[in-house]
């Protein structure tokens, strides 16, 4: 691909999202930037600081910690915190569960990554938090594929995709009844390999996970899971060393791994750049139905 025309495909989408960002900054009274430690997040704070340069951030980072994270990535996300002076919100699934609130499920395919839903929505409301900004691309899944830039939630934090708002010429309506909320996506136009060339364009640093290492792993099904204290092996399931690096980063008892060489950022896009499979094939939780994330979106998670 000319090089030329990559810069300046790269230069049109970080244009777009900045300007998307100050859009929020400008009509909403107390957003929030939705940060998991992946990359797209991190691309998302690093165009925050960007678009408001020389001050920091104007609105907080808030994670919600399903409790099942890979220590890598909490290691880096306070790293990045620390680093761009940012401020940081930090809920937790765990306390959802002692208060209650959520049903932790049980079961080989158990996960905590639906019901983080229940802390993230819990989270907006206790911090009056009017609009969310997300890392969600159209091309990862169908469902994502009909969100608007500026997605409207209901006082339930449900998304109803016949209620969305035209956006023409760019021109976006932020207006909310109160309890309502916004999910607001301003990577809505880019592609796994956008992100991967503009980090390298920008040199933006991430956690190691996203590179080939050795680590323990075991075949579940047609995906690669990472041997951890959250995760009971079934019978068969044998634990091997393999090198492997992950696409998404996300609750460790979903979030596959893919056999991979790939060590560099440039044999990381070369290989996005040669795949046939998105990354959200390699989460585990997205395989529960043809509608699993789409029903999630209902639910108010994305």
């Amino acid at each position: 691909m000319n090089r030329t025309y990559v810069q300046d495909h790269l230069q049109q989408l970080e244009a777009e999202a900045i300007y998307i960002m100050r859009e929020v900054a400008g009509q909403f009274e107390r957003p929030a930037l939705l940060f998991s430690g992946g990359k797209d997040s991190i691309t998302l704070v690093w165009l925050a600081c960007k678009a408001f340069a020389p001050a920091r951030i104007p609105f907080p980072l808030l994670h919600i910690d399903t409790g099942h994270n890979f220590p890598e990535t909490l290691e880096f996300r306070d790293w990045l915190v620390a680093q761009m002076n940012a401020v940081l919100f930090v809920h937790r699934v765990q306390d959802s569960i002692d208060q209650g609130r959520a049903v932790e499920e049980s079961g080989p395919m158990a996960s905590r990554n639906a019901i983080q839903t229940i802390t993230l929505l819990d989270a907006l409301r206790e911090r009056k938090i009017d609009c969310a900004i997300g890392g969600g691309r159209r091309d990862e899944e169908k469902a994502r594929a009909k969100e608007r830039f500026f997605s409207h939630r209901d006082a339930f934090g449900q998304w109803d995709p016949k209620n969305q708002r035209p956006e023409l010429w760019h021109l976006f309506n932020g207006q909310h009844a109160p309890g309502e909320h916004f999910r607001v996506f301003p990577l809505s136009n880019w592609t796994e390999l956008d992100v991967w060339q503009y980090i390298a364009r920008e040199g933006i640093p991430l956690p190691s996970l996203y590179f080939a290492h050795p680590r323990r792993v075991f075949q579940r099904g047609a995906l690669l899971l990472a041997e951890t204290p959250y995760v009971k092996n079934l019978d068969g399931e044998r634990v091997e060393e393999r090198h492997v690096r992950f696409r998404t980063v996300g609750d460790a008892t979903c979030t596959g791994a893919v056999e991979s060489r790939a060590a560099t950022l440039e044999s990381v896009i070369q290989e996005i750049a040669a795949s046939r499979i998105t990354e959200r094939g390699v989460r585990l939780d997205d395989q529960r139905s043809e509608a699993a994330m789409e029903d999630r979106k209902r639910q108010g998670y994305f």
